[in-house]
């Protein structure tokens, strides 16, 4: 039987690669996008696949949140696969970071997953599976953090992987399966040009750690291929 996953920021790169792989696998997906200019891709798969659902939604925004969570209140969610993310200004000087600016990724990358989850969580407690899934990066991760710089980025995830933690303990009563996950260095528009890895084999590698992990592999961070990542 497919199953119900909902996937945040699809509109493009590691999201929109996430969706074409579950679509493959005969997954019904629920996929929500930001920009409708940079999701053409994923409307127009939406207009020729059934099983595919697209909404507009901004994570960082309360209200929006609130109406498609009414909108979709019936549908059980196998999977919610929070992915929305933004890296925010690139090689800035740890002297030049501006507040506003860091506040915008950290609500983007950090309050707005916790807040996602939180909105739908009835969702996920209706579906089959329960697998609660945060797209995080190893830039996240202190011990593997040899070369500085990237503040607003790196702490955002690090604060992800901080509450991706603290959910697997918390929804531990209700089954939840809490996986925080680094899709590798992606040939997307954030990764950039010198990305070592197509966003279709790191969507592939993602699906896979998803469908293997069980309640042993809550709260820890996973690599795409499956490897274990330190903190």
């Amino acid at each position: 039987m497919a199953r119900n996953v909902f996937v945040t920021g699809a509109g493009r790169g590691i999201g929109l690669s996430l969706v074409k792989h579950l679509l493959q696998q005969g997954e019904c997906v629920w996929a929500t996008y930001r920009d409708a200019d940079k999701a053409s891709a994923l409307l127009r798969l939406a207009e020729k696949n059934s099983n595919l659902t697209v909404e507009h939604l901004d994570v960082t925004d309360s209200d929006q949140l609130f109406v498609l969570s009414q909108k979709w209140k019936h549908i059980p969610f196998d999977w919610i696969v929070n992915n929305a993310g933004v890296y925010g200004p690139k090689s800035v000087n740890f002297q030049d970071i501006k507040t506003s600016e860091w506040l915008d990724v950290l609500t983007t990358n950090t309050i707005a997953p916790y807040q996602v989850t939180r909105t739908f969580y009835a969702n996920l407690l209706q579906g089959k599976e329960r697998k609660l899934v945060f797209i995080s990066s190893k830039m996240g991760s202190i011990e593997d953090n040899t070369s500085g710089g990237g503040y607003l980025y790196r702490s955002s995830k690090s604060a992800l992987n901080q509450i991706a933690k603290s959910l697997a303990i918390d929804l531990s009563y209700d089954d939840v399966c809490v996986l925080a996950l680094h899709p590798g260095w992606v040939q997307t528009a954030m990764g950039g040009p010198n990305a070592l890895i197509p966003s279709d084999v790191s969507a592939s590698g993602l699906v896979t750690v998803i469908e293997c992990a069980d309640l042993e592999a809550s709260g820890q961070f996973w690599n795409f291929d499956g490897s274990r990542i330190e903190w």
